[in-house]
C-alpha cells in the first residue's frame, strides 16, 4: 500500500469528530477503573462541542495557523503576477441533476475567485487537481473546473494538472508545466487554510507565490448561534487540524530533503 494512500484513513481516524469520538470512548470504558480515564471522556466531550462550534472554530484558525489577507487587482499588480493558479478542492463523481460530474463548494468557490482575479487582472489561469488518495477514480478535479470555467464562467484555463493526487504533486506538476512557459510569479487560489501549506510546497519548487485565499473564517451568524455546534463549524475546525499537522509535516520533509536526509 502506498504511503498516500494511509493518509486519508488516519485523517478520519485522528480529527475530529472521530479522533474525540474515539479518546472518550476509550475514557468512558476505563472510567471504572481510573478517576482520570473519566476525566479523559469528559475533556473529550467538551473539546469535541467547543471545535464543533463556528467561534471554535475560528479561533483554532486564527490562532494555529498563518491565514493569508484576501488580494486585489493592486496587489496582483504590486506582485507582478504572471498568473493565476486555482487548486482543486473536490469533485461530486455523480450529479443527477447535471447529468456529469460536478465540482464541490469549495472548488466552485476557489474556481470563481480565480476566474475573477484572471479576468480582472488579464491574467492567464491555471488548474491543478487529479483524484485525491481517497477519490473514487475516474473523472478529475481539473477536467470538471476546467469544464465549468470555460462554459459557464467564459475563460478557459490555459495549463491544468489533472495528474496529481495532492498538494505535494499540485506544486511539483503545475511548476513543471508553468516554468516551461516562462511563468515564475502566480497568484495561488485555495481556502485561507490550505494556503499556508500549499505555498510552502509551491515555493519549494521554484515559484514566487502570492497567497490568494477563499472561505475566510469570519462570523456568519449571530453571536449565540456561533456558540452553538453546527455543521460547518465541526467541518472548518476538521480542516484547520488537517491543515497544522500537514503544515508540520511539509516543513519537516522539506528539511530532511534540503539537509539529503531523503532515505535513498
Amino acid at each position: 500500500m502506498e504511503l498516500g494512500l494511509i493518509k486519508p484513513i488516519l485523517t478520519a481516524l485522528l480529527l475530529p469528530p472521530s479522533g474525540p469520538v474515539l479518546l472518550a470512548l476509550v475514557g468512558l470504558v476505563l472510567a471504572r477503573r481510573s478517576r482520570w480515564a473519566a476525566w479523559t471522556a469528559g475533556l473529550a466531550l467538551a473539546g469535541l462541542w467547543l471545535i464543533c462550534t463556528p467561534a471554535g472554530s475560528i479561533w483554532l484558525a486564527r490562532h494555529l495557523l498563518p491565514l493569508p489577507a484576501p488580494v486585489d487587482l493592486p496587489a496582483l499588480r504590486q506582485a507582478s503576477v504572471q498568473a493565476v493558479v486555482v487548486l482543486g478542492g473536490g469533485v461530486l463523481p455523480e450529479a443527477p441533476e447535471y447529468g456529469s460530474p460536478q465540482p464541490s463548494a469549495a472548488t466552485l468557490a476557489r474556481l470563481r475567485y480565480g476566474v475573477r482575479l484572471a479576468r480582472d487582472a488579464h491574467l492567464p489561469l491555471g488548474i491543478a487537481g487529479g483524484v485525491g488518495w481517497a477519490g473514487r477514480g475516474g473523472v478529475t478535479e481539473a477536467q470538471v473546473a476546467a469544464a465549468v470555467a470555460r462554459d459557464e464562467l467564459g475563460l478557459a484555463p490555459r495549463w491544468t494538472d489533472d495528474r496529481s493526487r495532492d498538494t505535494a504533486e499540485n506544486a511539483a506538476v503545475m511548476a513543471a508545466l508553468l516554468t516551461r512557459d516562462g511563468v515564475r510569479r502566480i497568484a495561488l487560489v485555495s481556502d485561507s487554510w490550505h494556503l499556508p501549506r500549499a505555498a510552502l510546497e509551491f515555493r519549494a519548487a521554484g515559484l514566487e507565490v502570492l497567497p490568494a485565499p477563499t472561505r475566510l473564517p469570519l462570523p456568519a451568524l449571530a453571536p449565540w448561534m456561533e456558540a452553538l455546534p453546527s455543521p460547518s463549524g465541526l467541518e472548518r475546525s476538521h480542516h484547520v487540524l488537517r491543515e497544522w499537522l500537514a503544515l508540520r509535516a511539509a516543513a519537516l520533509r522539506q528539511w530532511t530533503v534540503a539537509r539529503g536526509f531523503t532515505g535513498n
